[in-house]
């Protein structure tokens, strides 16, 4: 049986309807939607050399769901590799969820709406289904300075949301304080909230109030410390993909380590974002939606967070400002 886990509710912004298959948990989107499909195609670190036909064979495989940031670097390939994954998968443009990010240089309310006319222009879109603000800090112009810095370019992106532009906006890596001082201080609740979650930063309690507060949630780096860009340190956990604890379950539910990792995350109520320049895997992680957990599944992966709780994305050091504060291994 494929199982939801029981401490935390499918939020009522993320389609989640997983006892269908893999088709039907990607169908087209509606505009005006924050249905996101739960398995979403991940361009952080795909270089400018094939980024392109990696998303255009994701797109033929049958990903719905791609996510992207200026920060990248690597927009105007996934543009082109977004416009001949159409063509090629015989698609139109609402078929698809497109998520970016608003990187922390353009903050300044004035610099706001010049940073997303860029993200489309790269893209080729008319406009974004979800548009993120990626860090709660910024850099004021001029000042070299990094700082906390998110209602005043929150409040304009609220602007943009009403041109039709973005169909839904939200953010990215905030903390509970940051969280409710964007909810008490606008007009818009943010529609999405990415953040990194695996087993081994499970989120559960954060994830929760997500629930409750009707903002869906999405996990960047599903595969934890398999990241190239989280150099291992002497105290990491083993790679997550090759844990003991995963590959057990893996051999038992006739999945792979991979597919184990993104089951576990979408029955847990959220979307998730793989990436890979390599079509097998591509197609390895698309076959999750065949990965069936059982309700011991979930208690042995829990446990894993139990023996290593491990937040590899903090920049707090080089921004040198303190982040994540009050969530697990801030």
């Amino acid at each position: 049986m494929l199982f939801i886990h029981v401490l935390i509710l499918s939020a009522p912004a993320v389609a989640t309807a997983l006892g269908t298959g893999a088709n039907d948990l990607q169908q087209p989107l509606t505009s005006q939607s924050s249905k996101i499909p739960p398995l979403g195609f991940g361009t952080w670190n795909l270089e400018k050399t094939n980024v392109s036909q990696a998303v255009t064979a994701a797109l033929q495989i049958g990903y719905r769901h791609l996510d992207c940031a200026t920060v990248y670097g690597n927009q105007k390939e996934v543009g082109k590799g977004i416009a001949n994954g159409l063509k090629k998968a015989s698609l139109k443009r609402s078929d698809i969820w497109v998520t970016s990010k608003l990187w922390n240089d353009h903050h300044d309310p004035g610099l706001v709406e010049e940073a997303l006319s860029q993200t489309l222009h790269d893209l080729g879109l008319d406009y974004l289904d979800l548009w993120l603000m990626h860090w709660p800090v910024g850099n004021p112009p001029g000042t070299g300075k990094t700082e906390l810095d998110y209602l005043p370019a929150w409040h304009a992106m609220e602007k943009i949301h009403k041109t039709g532009k973005v169909r839904n906006i939200g953010v990215s890596n905030f903390s509970p304080a940051q969280l409710k001082d964007i909810i008490e201080n606008s007009d818009t609740k943010p529609s999405v909230h990415q953040m990194e979650i695996h087993p081994y930063l499970p989120q559960s309690k954060w994830i929760k109030y997500h629930n409750k507060l009707g903002i869906a949630v999405t996990a960047y780096s599903p595969f934890a410390n398999t990241n190239p860009t989280y150099t291992p340190g002497d105290e990491d956990p083993p790679f997550l993909l090759t844990n003991t604890e995963m590959l057990a379950v893996a051999a038992e539910r006739e999945c792979t380590t991979a597919q184990v990792a993104l089951a576990w995350g979408w029955n847990r109520g959220y979307s998730v974002i793989p990436k890979s320049s390599h079509e097998n895997h591509i197609k390895e992680n698309f076959k999750a939606y065949d990965c069936h957990l059982e309700n011991d599944d979930f208690d042995r992966i829990d446990k894993i967070s139990k023996q290593y709780l491990k937040r590899f994305n903090n920049p707090s050091k080089g921004y040198g400002v303190k982040l994540f504060g009050g969530l697990e291994d801030a």
